[in-house]
């Protein structure tokens, strides 16, 4: 694993975590975290991937290494989508298949409809182009929100009191893995949330936080995609699920079982259903993005 540094178009420093693959000729992996995580959450789902994929991880400005925005009126996916040319555009990477988290997913439908031919597929993680309201409150009430903590016990209890109910059944270690991809030390090596609180500003305009995609969704109509759901997704509703499948018959599904929002993408059903819709992608190139 490389990592690479690059500038936004008005000079913000940005960061990817780049998997090389098994050669120069490998299809390229994007992948697109959620809001208020990381690039870090994708380290097991690149990992295994990079052995027959080039994979490209960054993370989105404000986020992880990535440098915090003085302007919180950036936060938003237009900006995201120019930060994400760049990024592949310094890299050569002509063609990508995207696998995206919540907000990832919502940025790859966005760039699919903008670039079609970038894209080769996309995997959405719980995610549509309909966001369900509840989910949206509920992210709304812990976005930026996250009581400060004294050590890494302490931000353990804050994940496990944000997404425990999404993940039942988290062994402590993985529980302590999701914290540190979405925590880092500071100088005096107290864990702090490693996205900028003022992500959640933009939350509170809903047609900016909640778009309605489904105008779009007929315009990405041709291009392959797998929609994987959390059981018990407050995000992506079980109507909502079904009308995309209705709107787009070839359309690829499955459900994460015992999860709400979002699947990790370490559950077996979820790796088997990315391994196979990413190679049926064929001599495609292809890239991929996680989690609210």
């Amino acid at each position: 694993m490389a990592e690479y540094w690059y500038e936004s178009q008005e000079g913000l420093r940005l960061f990817a975590r780049v998997y090389p693959g098994p050669g120069p000729a490998a299809p390229t992996v994007l992948c697109l975290h959620g809001l208020m995580r990381t690039g870090r959450d994708f380290e097991d789902l690149a990992a295994h991937l990079a052995a027959r994929y080039r994979v490209i991880v960054p993370d989105v400005r404000g986020r992880g290494l990535s440098a915090r925005d003085p302007n919180f009126g950036n936060y938003q996916i237009p900006v995201y989508l120019a930060d994400l040319q760049q990024l592949l555009a310094g890299l050569g990477a002509a063609r990508v298949a995207i696998i995206g988290t919540s907000m990832g997913g919502l940025m790859a439908m966005v760039l699919a409809a903008m670039q079609p031919a970038l894209i080769t597929g996309i995997v959405l993680n719980d995610v549509g182009p309909e966001v369900d309201r509840s989910g949206l409150e509920r992210i709304r009430g812990y976005a930026g929100k996250a009581p400060p903590v004294r050590d890494w016990a302490g931000a353990v209890a804050n994940v496990r009191a944000v997404y425990g109910p999404a993940l039942p059944g988290l062994s402590e270690a993985r529980l302590e893995k999701l914290t540190r991809a979405g925590y880092r030390e500071d100088a005096q090596g107290v864990p702090q949330p490693d996205a900028d609180p003022l992500i959640a500003e933009p939350l509170k305009d809903t047609s900016k936080a909640a778009p309605d995609l489904w105008p779009l969704w007929g315009a990405i109509a041709k291009v392959p995609i797998l929609a994987i759901r959390g059981e018990h997704s407050d995000i992506v509703s079980a109507a909502t699920l079904e009308r995309m499948k209705r709107e787009k018959p070839d359309l690829s599904t499955v459900i994460a079982k015992s999860r709400g929002h979002a699947p990790l993408l370490d559950e077996p059903e979820c790796v088997q259903a990315i391994d196979e819709f990413l190679a049926a992608l064929g001599g495609r190139a292809v890239e991929v993005s996680r989690s609210a």
